[in-house]
């Protein structure tokens, strides 16, 4: 299996009791594109909005994605003893 981006975006508002519709306000993207980015269904970000998204909720790209690699069979990414 490929890794998986996963996106943190309802967390993130959530914790800074701010909605979608808030944050669309803020950055100036359209409700449609931040409800396909916090679904997980964009292909892409620009990093223009990356860093206005980031900006507006006070985090770090880091922060918003993270990659979600499958296990191994072999045990390959399984943490040092």
């Amino acid at each position: 299996m490929k890794p998986a981006l996963r996106i943190n975006l309802d967390l993130l508002l959530l914790q800074r009791r701010m909605t979608l519709t808030d944050l669309s306000e803020r950055v100036g993207i359209s409700l449609a594109n931040l409800s396909i980015l916090k679904c997980g269904k964009a292909r892409a970000i620009r990093f223009s909005t990356l860093l206005a998204i980031c900006d507006a909720l006070d985090c770090q790209p880091g922060d918003l994605m993270q990659i979600e690699r499958p296990l191994r069979s072999d045990g390959a990414n399984a943490p040092a003893p």
